[in-house]
């Protein structure tokens, strides 16, 4: 018995919000009197399962191989499943990444096991995890409980804090994959990086959006948001209408048809509020909105607002930040 974390890897390293669940993991283990198993995959593993035993994993499992250069879900899932046999886990977690939510759902499927999608909180009853889930909108919190002998979660990243790394005290151990191109269903033919330094939305500890308030210049509009992100340190995201409207590339959307994210802080220029929206940023810890419609819903779920013309609220924002942050 075991609980086994994915540790997923991106081009520039381990993603952090894989080392909040272990985080997590590692509470769970208290109350369950079991270890902390995480689990590398990749055609190199070694530096990421050094940062992994640093962060609380008591074994971290190196699983290597030339089929794992680049994600696809079917080696993945493979070499997943193997990992779960091998650590006996009864529990399997990874953050609600894209590819975490897809390859936590297919083992899930594969396995037989119950699945609980984005949760924000666990814990343990009679032996057994609870998953929390949010949904309407963020308007009721849910438990889940599963009946499987395995419970597999994804969970929603900045659900938990970031551990603090410690000396590195887990024992590595290199897993003997037994895996072949055969096993493999994708063929990958081409991976496009995002920008180079751009701050990943589900990540990101800041995030100004930009809405249908732009239509008056989209261009100026997001070229706005952009400016105030950089200034600040922040992520840019963006409304469905926006998106759809073709302002800005859908890799920036939030919302239910979007991305989820938790951020510190969320500025909202030019989006009305619609549910959908609301959904995929609700959790927020502060949220300032910015609106030309004083009556407009995001209002009603704003920390902060400013009724006014986000082509002169958000200059006059970024010059203030400038200022004060030097």
């Amino acid at each position: 018995m075991s609980i086994l974390v994915w540790i997923e890897q991106a081009s520039n390293g381990p993603v952090a919000s894989s080392f909040e669940v272990v985080g997590k993991a590692r509470e769970l283990a208290g109350a369950l009197s079991t270890q902390v198993v995480a689990a590398v995959a990749g055609d190199d593993t070694a530096a990421t399962a050094e940062v992994a035993r640093t962060y609380g994993a008591d074994v971290v499992m190196t699983l290597t191989s030339p089929v794992l250069a680049g994600f696809r879900l079917s080696a993945y899932a493979h070499a997943l499943k193997q990992a779960i046999n091998e650590a006996g886990a009864t529990v399997v977690l990874m953050a609600a990444t894209v590819r975490g939510r897809e390859l936590a759902a297919t083992l899930a499927c594969d396995l037989g096991a119950g699945y609980a999608p984005d949760v924000v909180d666990l814990r343990v009853e009679s032996g057994k995890l609870v998953a929390v889930r949010s949904v309407y909108s963020n308007n009721i919190l849910t438990d889940v409980t599963f009946n499987s002998d395995i419970q597999v979660a994804s969970v929603r990243p900045r659900s938990f804090p970031m551990p603090e790394a410690g000396s590195a005290g887990g024992e590595v151990r290199a897993i003997d994959l037994a895996i072949s191109e055969d096993d493999v269903k994708e063929k990958l033919v081409e991976v496009k990086s995002t920008d180079a330094g751009e701050i990943s939305l589900t990540d990101a500890a800041k995030i100004v959006s930009g809405g249908r308030g732009v239509a008056q210049d989209p261009a100026k509009g997001f070229a706005l948001v952009s400016e105030l992100a950089a200034t600040i340190g922040a992520a840019v995201g963006a409304s469905r209408a926006a998106v759809d409207a073709g302002y800005i590339p859908y890799k920036h959307q939030v919302g239910q048809t979007g991305k989820t994210v938790k951020p510190d802080l969320y500025i909202a220029a030019g989006i009305s509020g619609a549910i959908q929206h609301l959904a995929g940023m609700g959790g927020s810890k502060v949220i300032v909105a910015i609106n030309k419609d004083g009556d407009a819903p995001i209002f009603d779920r704003a920390n902060y607002g400013v009724v006014g013309d986000l082509y002169e609220v958000l200059p006059a924002l970024t010059e203030e930040f400038k200022k004060r942050l030097g």
